[in-house]
């Protein structure tokens, strides 16, 4: 979702795919489908509204998980601070989550577009109910309040950070709403608990949130984005990577992954590990994008392409009750 989400947009300024609209409907008692809903500007949500209208009234539950990256730094501005992305001992850049920056995260994430991509849906005739990741404990696990980071070639550590790893979903409240004919729109900040027992709202990316869920309710996760899917060379479309299936495929998916696209196949895993069935990265610019995902377009990760792991019970996700559907 983009600091620009066009309330009135254009259906017809969607990109046609060619979609068979029929993938969309409930044929038997199919598992949930947790979208992700990317945060780059480039990326319109209008297509998955619709879509998720048209999954919702075929009888097919839908989680979204939002992000807002580009908001949450439009935000820091307009405070009169900078954004500042630091890059982990690991090689992974991300944001660092100091005390001010985290109540600016949670103005743009859990205030301005939560309660904006909750209208979108409602007025999409949508059961829509916005939550964030503190909500009823959502999402929760350990804060971290001092990260490694490489500045200028040298390992340091920088403290006062508010971020976390979700260790615990809370499927009971998820699968009520569900059950009860909602959709729930999930946004980070998630619930960072203290080594004194407290809690704090804290940073979690909302990519590996998204597969959090996924994993927690045995869900299909659909990651939308501003490209078709992942390219095995990242400037040249053609060369999409239509499906994962093995292990092989699996590695040259990860070698292809470049930036931001690491995150979603690191977060791809974790949901095919954790009991996902499948996961799909695909455009969000596109006529239908979820059904057409559902469908075939982008790239679909199975998880057999997982190999003797998928048998494994490794995943670092624990369900907080409920049935995980």
């Amino acid at each position: 979702m983009s600091g620009d989400t066009n309330v009135d947009a254009d259906p017809d300024e969607l990109v046609d795919n060619g979609s068979d609209t029929d993938a969309g409907a409930v044929t038997g008692d199919e598992p949930p489908v947790v979208v992700k809903i990317g945060g780059a500007k480039a990326v319109d949500p209008a297509g998955a509204v619709g879509d998720v209208a048209h999954l919702a009234a075929n009888g097919r539950r839908v989680v979204v998980v939002h992000g807002g990256s580009t908001v949450v730094d439009e935000t820091i501005e307009r405070l009169g601070m900078e954004p500042e992305y630091v890059e982990s001992a690991s090689g992974v850049t991300g944001r660092f989550t100091d005390a001010e920056t985290m109540e600016a995260f949670t103005m743009a994430m859990a205030g301005t577009l939560n309660t904006e991509l909750t209208a979108l849906f409602r007025e999409a005739g949508i059961d829509a109910v916005g939550l964030s990741g503190v909500d009823g404990g959502l999402l929760s696990g350990p804060r971290k309040s001092a990260i490694r980071v490489i500045e200028d070639g040298k390992k340091k550590i920088r403290r006062g950070e508010h971020s976390g790893r979700i260790e615990s979903v809370n499927a009971d409240l998820l699968t009520g709403l569900l059950a009860d004919g909602y959709t729930p729109v999930v946004s980070p900040p998630m619930e960072g608990t203290e080594s004194d027992g407290g809690v704090t709202p804290v940073n979690t990316d909302a990519d590996r949130a998204a597969a959090a869920v996924a994993s927690a309710l045995n869900a299909d996760l659909v990651l939308l984005t501003d490209v078709a899917g992942v390219y095995a060379d990242p400037e040249d479309p053609d060369t999409l990577i239509e499906a994962a299936t093995t292990p092989d495929e699996l590695a040259a998916v990860e070698a292809a992954a470049e930036g931001f696209m690491g995150k979603k196949i690191m977060a791809a895993k974790e949901a095919l590990s954790g009991g996902s069935g499948r996961v799909v990265v695909a455009d969000a610019n596109v006529n239908d994008p979820i059904v057409a995902a559902l469908g075939g377009a982008g790239t679909t990760i199975e998880r057999s392409a997982l190999g003797e792991a998928a048998n494994e019970s490794d995943a670092t996700v624990e369900t907080d009750g409920g049935d995980p559907a």
